[in-house]
């Protein structure tokens, strides 16, 4: 790798580190980072630079179990509002957010907002998306636990789904 790429390791690892985020790098010039969030509570976002190039990676959910259309028409129509990133899905239908970057567009400036676009879309659409693709393994999920007194505290955000129909 030449001179704007090394340039480019430089800037994301005094990026990383001067934001306190956890990150590490398993080969030069590949960053694993995980992002904390509130919904999600962490996205692990891959960041690689290439020759001419830095690319983003980031798992959001996997492939759901139902509602394929609808959560595919959610992500593309969210697309066209997205900064640098966009949904994609993978060959096992698993939902990621992917993105490019000329090494040159590398600052300190662009990979927090790359970062801030990833957390956003990927912590932000977390529920939406479990809701739209998942709400029967929820509800199945809510009955279980119920059925045995354990706790679904982490299933508040689905009382709408949970709930009983009121009469």
């Amino acid at each position: 790798m030449g001179e704007v790429a090394a340039a480019a390791r430089a800037t994301i690892e005094r990026t990383l580190t001067d934001a306190e985020l956890e990150w590490e790098s398993p080969a030069e010039g590949t960053y694993v980072v995980t992002l904390p969030g509130t919904r999600k509570l962490q996205t692990t976002c891959s960041l690689a630079v290439g020759a001419h190039s830095l690319s983003v990676n980031a798992f959001v959910v996997r492939n759901p179990d139902e509602n394929h259309a609808a959560v595919h028409r959610w992500l593309l129509e969210r697309n066209t509002r997205l900064y640098g990133v966009a949904y994609a899905v993978d060959q096992h239908g698993d939902i990621y957010l992917a993105g490019r970057l000329p090494l040159a567009s590398v600052t300190p400036e662009e990979i927090d907002r790359l970062l801030g676009s990833v957390l956003e879309n990927a912590d932000g659409s977390f529920n939406t998306l479990l809701e739209m693709g998942f709400a029967t393994a929820i509800k199945k999920e809510y009955a279980w636990r119920t059925a045995r007194g354990e706790s679904t505290r982490n299933l508040e955000a689905f009382t709408h789904l949970t709930r009983k129909p009121e009469r």
